[in-house]
């Protein structure tokens, strides 16, 4: 018996084993991939020059990197501005306000959300919000930010619906599922008699969910909070629909503007020649190194949040 149960242990080992070779085999092979494709153009235009750049002129075979990353980023940071508070509202209302007979109800309905295709949202955000944007919304906005110093340029352009800050907004609203759901699983895990002992001491609502509950599921907070942020960094359909694909680097959100995954999408079918195709790759590539920074930074503010937490005194 006993040698049946070691083999059984030395199976399990083995497998557990090979699966985690076969993922770090996976990643060096598509790691190795994009450079490889990537090569002639960081070759050309060398990796800072290719980042730097702005200009994206496939005639001339010029090509440059830095307009798809700002719009990259641009519409990834408006998405956690945007969908990081109302994720938190929902993810508190479900597990700590909301009547038991609701509680599944708006548990669904985010869950239907994140169930809804990429290309669904690009067509309800082409048709149904930037038109309304440009109309209700955008008008206000630049009024009220439009003519402030240093942040006026960010609210300026014309009302076309269409643009970084649209593409912001409908990224905003395909993230929140998946942020939400996250924050109130790990919200549920907190056990209920930490918190009726706060509740206990006299604190409120409040101060129960910022000093209890949250450093209890921080670690599964910012997990969630980088799920969503990977969703936004690699959504490719609704952004192409309503971000404008414009290769021109302007300040303004209200603008037209691209993002790497959009320009890959609209134009690897026609990339004609080497250089081209080459360009497509290392937007792929850079994309690749945004996400792992983003990812290594997380897990360093969650290992510096674990070191902290250690050394408060008992």
């Amino acid at each position: 018996m006993s040698a049946i149960r070691g083999g059984g242990d030395r199976l399990l080992g083995g497998a557990a084993w090979l699966a985690a070779l076969v993922v770090l085999l996976i990643l060096g092979a598509i790691i190795a991939m994009l450079v490889y494709g990537a090569w002639p153009a960081l070759e050309k235009f060398g990796f800072v020059g290719f980042v730097t750049s702005a200009e994206w002129n496939p005639v001339t075979e010029m090509f440059g990197a830095l307009s798809p990353i700002t719009g990259t980023l641009a519409t990834s940071a408006i998405a956690l501005l945007i969908g990081l508070p109302v994720s938190f509202g929902i993810a508190i209302f479900i597990t700590q306000m909301a009547p038991a007979w609701l509680k599944r109800p708006v548990s669904t309905a985010i869950e239907l959300l994140a169930a809804i295709p990429s290309i669904i949202y690009g067509m309800w955000g082409l048709f149904v919000f930037a038109p309304f944007f440009a109309d209700h919304i955008q008008p206000v906005l630049t009024g009220l930010f439009g003519d402030l110093p240093l942040i006026g340029p960010l609210f300026q352009g014309a009302p076309i619906g269409i643009s970084v800050f649209a593409a912001g907004v409908v990224l905003a609203i395909m993230v929140i599922p998946f942020i939400t759901s996250v924050m109130r699983d790990v919200f549920e895990i907190t056990p209920k008699t930490i918190r009726e002992s706060a509740f206990g001491l006299g604190c409120t609502t409040w101060e129960v969910i910022w000093h209890v509950i949250l450093p209890y599921t921080r670690v599964g907070v910012v997990g969630g909070i980088m799920l969503g942020l990977g969703r936004a960094l690699g959504e490719t359909m609704a952004v192409t629909f309503v971000i404008g694909n414009s290769h021109q680097l302007q300040a303004a959100l209200f603008m037209p503007g691209n993002s790497i995954a959009s320009t890959i999408a609209n134009e690897f079918t026609e990339a004609d020649g080497e250089i081209y195709t080459a360009s497509l790759i290392a937007l792929g590539l850079i994309l690749f190194l945004i996400t792992f920074i983003v990812l290594s930074l997380s897990k360093l503010l969650l290992l510096r949040l674990e070191r902290r937490q250690g050394e408060k005194p008992a």
